[in-house]
Formats: C-alpha cells, structure tokens, sequence
C-alpha cells in the first residue's frame, strides 16, 4: 500500500458575534484538514492547530515528500518530514503540517487494520473522559459579570464538574471576574484560569496570590511562552499549579519545559505539537518527570477525536495510589462546522465523553459539509 494523494482543505465560517481573548480576538472560525489517500482507497485525515490559510500551503508542499511512500510508517515518515524542513523550522507553521498529516496517517492506519487508533498505540487504559468545559470569551458588548456568569451556570447545569475562564485583562478586572464565576458555581465545580499569555511575572503573581485561596485548579498560559524563565518565576511566586505549553512544539521544545521544571501541567496541541506520534512521545517523557499532562483541543471535531484517542493511552502522571485522571478541554465557543464536520457528533453525557471505538479515529466525515464551509486558498 502507498500514498497516493494528499490534500489540504481549508474551512471557515463567519460567527454570529465577534469573541476575544487578551490578545486577540475573531470572527471567524477556521480549519485545515488533512486528507490522505492510500493507492487502495483508504483515507484518513487529520487536522492541524493554528491558522488555517497558513497551515494548508505547508501541507501541500510536504506532500511530494510522501507521495508512492507506505502510510503505514508512521515513525519514519514523520522523521522524514521533520528532518527535511528542520532548518525551516522546528516550531510553528511546519510542525502544525507534520501534526495534521500525522492525525491523518493515524486514521487511515487503523482503517487498514480496522482498529482503533488508541488500540494500536497500546491502550486503552480509559474508554471515557471527563470532559471541562472551554468558553467564557469576551464579546464587544455587555458586561463580563454579567454573561460570563450566566454561561458558566449554563455549563454547570448542563452537568460539566469543571470550567475554565478565560481572564488576561488586568489583575483587578480578572479578580472580580474570578470571584463572581466561583461564586456562580459553587465549591464543588472545578475552576481553571486562562490568561492566554495576557501577564508579565509580577502580575501572573499578584493575580495568583489573591485567587488561590477560592480553589483554582490551575493557572494556564499566565506569560508569553517564548519566556521559561517568567513560568519558573510564576510557578515558584504564587501556589496555583501552573499550566501551558498549547504554544510548544516536539520532544526537543517539551524537553525544555520539563529539565527546568516549568510547568506543573502541559498541556501540547495535538494537532499542533507533532501529532499522534509525537505527542506520545512528550507524554511519556512527561510520566518520567512526574508532570501531569492535558492535551489542549481548539478546533473542529477531527482534532478533537484526535485528542480522545490520544486521552485514551495516555499514562497516568504522576503514578499515586489513586490515579489522577487526565481531561478533555471541550470547546462551547460558537464554532458553526464543529461538529457539522462529522456524520456522529462527538458530543458530552453531562460532562463525560465517550472515547470513539470505531477504526482509526473512529470517526467519519461528511463530505458534504467539507465542500460548504471550504474556502479556495
């Protein structure tokens, strides 16, 4: 069996209202899928972490690279990828392409051997999930006490344990917010904070200092991720488990994180930090440092059943007697071709989801649904 075909589709879909963050905001939802075609028929596909019109022109020109090889080796075909454009880079815009043609190797391997993916990576030690809920954008009108609270009481009720909330505006501001949301939702519901790199070190403190007595489960992105100094100085400053790592790329980057202690949580893209293959790889050398690992999840529904396939091998780290489970990050944001994407949602039982046990990533696509959100790039 050889490669015959490898394609980069680009999706987007405008959203009904505008959402931020502390750095940037949208209107616009996007994807790249990766689709490979074996000589045989079989297909998989995969999708790559970032921006969608920048992801597919890499993809497209790795694909002469692959082309007549065996989508079965996925170990040396990555190798090939990476070591090829090493000297182009080895974070950014070519790892996401190697990701998402990664995912999709992934998929039509265990379509071949009609399996899923999970069992042929060694699992499952789980077969569901529980699932956070990610949300809690600002939008252009209204204020944030006001709708982030009424969205945070919505995903209580529709049965998720834990929340996390979007926060990077200014020490104050967040306090507020903080403490009105764990007002909202009571002590037993889990709390996360993400800052989307929105502090420098002195703030990340400040913050942290004030909120960790209201029971936060961790303090992710709190400084700009090119800065691992400013994460150990975080980490060692205030009491908030401190996560990050959705910026971070390969072994050689985690490697970094985890030799200099600088996050108590990482959280890699799989669709952005090598793929299936390598995202293996990082956790399991996070088990040996004994640093927990949550995959991060932000796209449509083919990077996140590569995300639960990935949940389902994943080690317990560090080993306890009781086993700390790992999480899914489960986007509520406005996102029109999520699940669309997908003839099966891959949707949440009052905050559980169930690992797809179907071949490959144990889902399936609907074409019809590619060609109305594709755009031409």
């Amino acid at each position: 069996m050889r490669i015959a075909q490898i394609h980069a589709h680009v999706l987007e879909a405008r959203l009904s209202e505008p959402f931020g963050w502390s750095f940037n905001a949208t209107d616009t939802r996007g994807s790249c899928l990766v689709e490979v075609v074996a000589e045989d028929g079989v297909t998989g596909w995969g999708e790559c972490y970032g921006p969608a019109r920048l992801n597919a022109p890499v993809v497209r020109a790795m694909a002469s690279e692959l082309i007549g090889k065996d989508p079965l080796a996925t170990d040396a075909l990555w190798l090939q990828l990476y070591n090829k454009f090493r000297d182009s880079g080895q974070k950014g815009l070519v790892v996401n392409a190697i990701s998402g043609i990664d995912i999709a190797l992934w998929d039509l391997k265990g379509r071949h051997f009609e399996t899923p993916v999970h069992v042929l990576m060694g699992g499952p030690l789980r077969r569901e999930v529980r699932a956070y809920a990610t949300g809690t954008y600002r939008l252009r009108n209204g204020d944030p006490l006001d709708y982030i609270v009424r969205e945070v009481r919505g995903y209580v009720s529709e049965g998720f344990s834990a929340v996390k909330l979007k926060i990077g505006f200014g020490v104050k501001e967040d306090e507020k917010l903080i403490r009105a949301v764990r007002e909202a939702i009571g002590p037993d519901t889990g709390l996360m904070l993400d800052a989307n790199h929105g502090f420098d070190a002195l703030e990340a403190i400040e913050l942290g200092r004030r909120v960790a007595p209201l029971d936060i489960g961790w303090f992710e992105e709190p400084v700009v991720p090119d800065d691992l100094g400013s994460y150990i100085e975080v980490r060692r400053g205030q009491p908030i488990p401190v996560a990050g790592g959705e910026c971070e790329f390969t072994r050689w980057g985690f490697r970094d994180v985890l030799t200099r202690r600088a996050m108590d949580i990482i959280q890699p893209d799989t669709g952005g930090a090598g793929g299936l293959s390598e995202c293996k790889k990082i956790a399991d050398m996070a088990t040996a440092f004994g640093v927990r690992y949550v995959p991060h999840v932000w796209g449509c529904g083919v990077g996140l059943a590569a995300a639960l396939q990935l949940l389902a091998v994943l080690p317990h780290s560090p080993p306890r007697h009781t086993p700390l489970e790992p999480m899914l990050e489960f986007d509520r944001s406005e996102h029109p071709f999520r699940q669309a994407v997908l003839t099966t949602p891959l949707e949440h039982r009052r905050g559980v989801v169930a690992i797809p046990d179907g071949p490959g990533l144990g889902i399936e696509i609907d074409r019809a649904a590619i060609e109305r959100f594709s755009v031409a790039v």
